[in-house]
């Protein structure tokens, strides 16, 4: 049997970010993208990942670090981009500049695809399956895969039909499902069944959004975290 975690839209949120790898535990990672913006900690993010040897495909936020075009954000959101760009090191840098935007792994003989938005606009579109799943099979068949992993919307779910699956394992480092707690997947798969576990973890959110106020950042970036949404 094999079993991954996938992450997504971690975000700068360190404190949550530890919190969901003391959960995974040695399990081989994978990132659906936006490693940075909106919290205070990019550069620790981003070499925790990279020391983790995590598979990481780009999300929108950090393709706007790394060209410094923020002109599809809202203001506070352009706010923090131009924050991060900042802050971030070369190496860091260069390291989101490189990312592909999209992955085709093996999974326990499944074919898998990942991407941030999806497989028709890999950085922007978001996917919810209160609106998508009628594409979910169009997905599907248009990357010839049994398995899809998205992230974008910060919202969990898992789409299965016919052994087929689609997920998303929500945030990371920022939710908006109504739960503030640190949202990710753990993969398991045994012969032709694929399971997909969505899970969640508590982490000091009170710290991480102190460090968004004390950076200077947008206070709705904080608030947000407290709530969830």
């Amino acid at each position: 049997m094999q079993r991954i975690a996938v992450l997504s839209d971690v975000h700068a949120n360190l404190e949550a970010l530890e919190a969901v790898l003391r959960d995974a535990g040695e399990l081989d990672l994978y990132c659906l993208g936006d490693l940075v913006d909106y919290g205070a900690d990019p550069n620790e993010v981003v070499m925790i990942l990279k020391e983790r040897g995590a598979r990481t495909v780009m999300g929108n936020h950090d393709q706007a670090a790394v060209t410094g075009d923020t002109s599809l954000f809202n203001a506070r959101a352009a706010m923090s981009s131009q924050w991060t760009r900042k802050e971030l090191t070369t190496g860091n840098m260069d390291f989101l500049r490189n990312l592909p935007q999209e992955l085709r792994v093996p999974f326990e003989g499944h074919p898998a695809f990942f991407a941030h938005g999806s497989p028709d606009d890999t950085l922007w579109e978001y996917v919810d399956p209160r609106t998508h799943s009628d594409l979910f099979a169009h997905y599907l068949d248009k990357t010839r895969v049994k398995l899809i992993g998205l992230g974008h919307t910060h919202i969990p779910y898992v789409w299965n039909e016919e052994g087929r699956v689609v997920f998303n394992p929500g945030s990371v480092g920022q939710p908006r499902d109504g739960d503030w707690r640190a949202s990710f997947a753990i993969l398991s798969a045994d012969g032709p069944e694929i399971r997909v576990e969505i899970r969640r973890v508590e982490y000091d959110v009170k710290k991480a959004a102190s460090k968004i106020m004390g950076a200077g950042l947008p206070s709705s970036h904080a608030d947000r975290l407290l709530t969830g949404s």
